[in-house]
C-alpha cells in the first residue's frame, strides 16, 4: 500500500518569506507524520508568494506574475529541501513561468528524497490563461516519471479534460496521475472532476487530485477557489464502486487541509489484465467504429 496526501490548499495572504517558510514546512511535516511517502500541492499554489509583494504589484494581473519570477529560484530549493529532509515524493502544485523565449508557462515540478526528478507544463490552457492572462502551452510534451513510489504522470487542471493526454500517459506506462487544479467554481472543480474519473477509468490508472480552496480578495488570478482533494480509481474489481476512493468533505474550505489515503497500485494495475472489463486493451477499437 502507498499513503498518499493531496491538500484542499487555501490561497492566504503571507506577507513575508519567513512566515512563508513556516507555512510550507509546518504543512509537509503534517503530511509526512501522517505517514505520507507522497503529497501533492495545487495547480498555481506558488501565487500564495504572491502575497510577498506590494498591495499595488500582488493587485495587477499580470506585474505579479513578472515580479514573482525573482522568488521562483527559493520556492523550488524550499519545495526540493522538503521532499529530501522528509524522505517524501512531493508536487508543490505550479507556478507560472517566464521562460527564455519569454512566453510564461504553467509548471509543475516533482521532487523525490534525492532531489528534483522533473517537471512538467500544462498542455492546453484555459481561456483565462489564453485570452487574459497570455501563459502559453507547454512545448515538451506529457512525461512520465520514475518514483520510490511508482511512475507517475502529471495533468494539470484543464489537462485532465481531454482524453488524449491522459491515454498518452498510460502509453508511458503511469501507473499514478497527479491532477493539481485550480477552479473558481463548482462547475470547473465538477469538470476537473468528471474528466480525472473519466482518465482512471478509461486508462485503468488511479488520479489524485489536489484543488485550491477558499478566498484571495487580494490576488486577480486566485481569488475565488472552490475543489474538493480527491482519489480516484475505475470502478472495478476490489475498488469502490463509484472509483472514489476518498475525498473532502467540503468544496468551500477557510483552512488547509490534507485528504490522507492509501492506495495499492498493483492491484489497480491488475485490473488491465484481470478486470470486468478492458477499456485500456479495447481503446482502439473505438476508432474502427
Amino acid at each position: 500500500m502507498t499513503r498518499l496526501a493531496a491538500c484542499q490548499y487555501a490561497i492566504e495572504l503571507i506577507e513575508s518569506w519567513e512566515d512563508y517558510v513556516a507555512h510550507l514546512s509546518a504543512l509537509i511535516r503534517q503530511a509526512a507524520q501522517d505517514g505520507a511517502e507522497l503529497a501533492l500541492l495545487p495547480e498555481y499554489s506558488a501565487l500564495t508568494l504572491t502575497g510577498l509583494l506590494p498591495a499595488d504589484i500582488r493587485s495587477d494581473l499580470h506585474k505579479s506574475i513578472d515580479a514573482l519570477q525573482p522568488l521562483l529560484p527559493a520556492w523550488l530549493e524550499l519545495c526540493e529541501e522538503l521532499a529530501r529532509s522528509h524522505g517524501i515524493v512531493f508536487q508543490p502544485g505550479s507556478a507560472p513561468v517566464k521562460d527564455p523565449d519569454g512566453k510564461y508557462r504553467n509548471r509543475a515540478w516533482l521532487f523525490g528524497p534525492d532531489g528534483l526528478i522533473g517537471y512538467q507544463d500544462k498542455q492546453i490552457m484555459t481561456r483565462f490563461e489564453r485570452e487574459k492572462w497570455n501563459i502559453a502551452a507547454g512545448v515538451e510534451g506529457l512525461k512520465a516519471f520514475d518514483t520510490p513510489v511508482g511512475k507517475l504522470g502529471i495533468l494539470i487542471c484543464y489537462d485532465n479534460e481531454f482524453p488524449m493526454l491522459g491515454r498518452k500517459l498510460a502509453e508511458l506506462g503511469v501507473e499514478l496521475v497527479l491532477a493539481p487544479s485550480c477552479t473558481d467554481t463548482l462547475a470547473g472543480a465538477f469538470r476537473v472532476r468528471i474528466g480525472a474519473q473519466a482518465r482512471a477509468l478509461e486508462n485503468q490508472y488511479a488520479v489524485l487530485s489536489s484543488p485550491t480552496a477558499g478566498e484571495a480578495p487580494w490576488s486577480p488570478a486566485v481569488d475565488e477557489n472552490r475543489g474538493r482533494a480527491a482519489l480516484y480509481v475505475p470502478s472495478d474489481y476490489g475498488m469502490p464502486p463509484s472509483g472514489i476512493v476518498a475525498e473532502s468533505e467540503s468544496d468551500n474550505v477557510v483552512d488547509s487541509h490534507w485528504l490522507i489515503t492509501d492506495i495499492d497500485l498493483g492491484a489497480v494495475a491488475k485490473l488491465r489484465t484481470d478486470g470486468q472489463v478492458a477499456t485500456r486493451r479495447d481503446w482502439p477499437e473505438q476508432f474502427d467504429v
